[in-house]
């Protein structure tokens, strides 16, 4: 079968970048076997978009335990990071952004930083790798609100309040197993203003990692539709990342969306982090995602370079394999073509406008 073009949800390749700043060119330029993503291995695969996130990591801890080891022994409840603040964090979200424009520049063409949706349907009609400038976390982003205007007028066109740790707007889930998202208050003064701010600049508002009270907050006071870029079924995973059928339900009533997230956490129903998992939990939940949610409302939000895969997958390489796996359990080809790419379009469309 012909390559299906497929758009991403989430992707943290610019936390590579940050990462290793000196061998940029070599990540971002050259195919290799490291990580999930470079530009080869993305023409390869038939990428033709994403959202790719300024997310802070938080500082080390000295004497911090393996949490790495505990999210693959559950049950496990990890202990969220501190705040952070505004000083702290926006240098480092400035040059993510840059580090964005400066994949655009190096592509020669091959990729476009997206603002609008006709920028997106051109990239789209044209082969060109169609990026969107997201925040996961809005730490760079003070109470004043004065951030969110110039990151703006840079590209910023979708952005998550919380990543897990807490903000001045809100609180993020913990990494638990098993947990539900029901884990604390919602969005605070400033979240609810930041709310009301996106709305009016059309910056989409990615629900993923907010908790359950959070998620209600913004289901009240937003006018676009509801969006969870990277998350999965808490009926299939009992994880507080994922979302509930009445959280799915209310996506789906107001024509939002929610992007599958392959990370083995998220999909394994024992939570574990090991990624000899097949493709039975993938598969569990994107049946159960396009059931409560409907064909329209459906799409990959992988967590590229910001999770562990499972082996099926293992890089973006690894999309057209999941295509051929809804082939073979009868998605029909207008349906994969919805879940790979259309919908994402539409859902953006819907949001930024036209």
């Amino acid at each position: 079968m012909a390559t299906v073009p497929f758009f991403d949800g989430h992707n943290d390749f610019l936390l590579r970048l940050l990462r290793e700043p000196e061998r940029r060119e070599t990540l971002w330029l050259e195919q290799g076997l490291e990580g999930h993503l470079d530009l080869p291995r993305m023409r390869e695969a038939g990428f033709a978009g994403g959202f790719f996130a300024i997310y802070i990591p938080s500082p080390e801890e000295d004497g911090a335990p393996d949490y790495q080891a505990m999210m693959d022994a559950p049950p496990y409840d990890l202990p969220l990071p501190p705040q952070m603040t505004a000083a702290e964090t926006q240098a480092t979200a400035l040059a993510m952004a840059g580090q964005l424009m400066w994949m655009e520049r190096a592509s020669a063409g091959a990729l476009k930083i997206c603002c609008t949706t006709a920028d997106l349907r051109a990239c789209i009609k044209t082969g060109t790798i169609a990026a969107i400038m997201h925040m996961e976390g809005a730490e760079a982003i003070g109470p004043d609100l004065d951030a969110l205007y110039a990151f703006h007028a840079m590209g910023l066109r979708s952005l998550g309040p919380v990543w897990s740790r807490p903000t001045v707007f809100g609180h993020g889930v913990p990494f638990r197993f098993p947990g539900d998202p029901d884990t604390g208050s919602g969005l605070t003064d400033a979240g609810k203003n930041l709310v009301r701010v996106c709305n009016e600049l059309r910056i989409m508002i990615d629900l993923s990692h907010l908790n359950e009270k959070g998620f209600d907050d913004v289901a009240s006071l937003s006018d676009a539709p509801l969006v969870a870029t990277h998350s999965n079924a808490h009926a299939v995973t009992s994880s507080t990342r994922n979302l509930t059928d009445r959280q799915l339900a209310m996506i789906r009533e107001s024509g939002g969306m929610v992007g599958l997230n392959y990370a083995t956490v998220f999909l394994r129903d024992d939570g574990r982090k090991s990624t000899d998992c097949g493709w039975d939990p993938v598969m569990r939940h994107l049946d159960h995602l396009v059931e409560k949610l409907g064909e329209d409302h459906v799409g990959f939000g992988s967590d590229f370079d910001g999770a562990e895969l499972p082996d099926v997958i293992g890089d973006v390489t690894g999309v057209q394999a999941l295509i051929d796996q809804m082939r073979e359990r009868q998605y029909g080809e207008e349906l994969i073509e919805k879940i790979a790419r259309n919908n994402w379009v539409s859902l953006l469309e819907r949001t930024w406008g036209g």
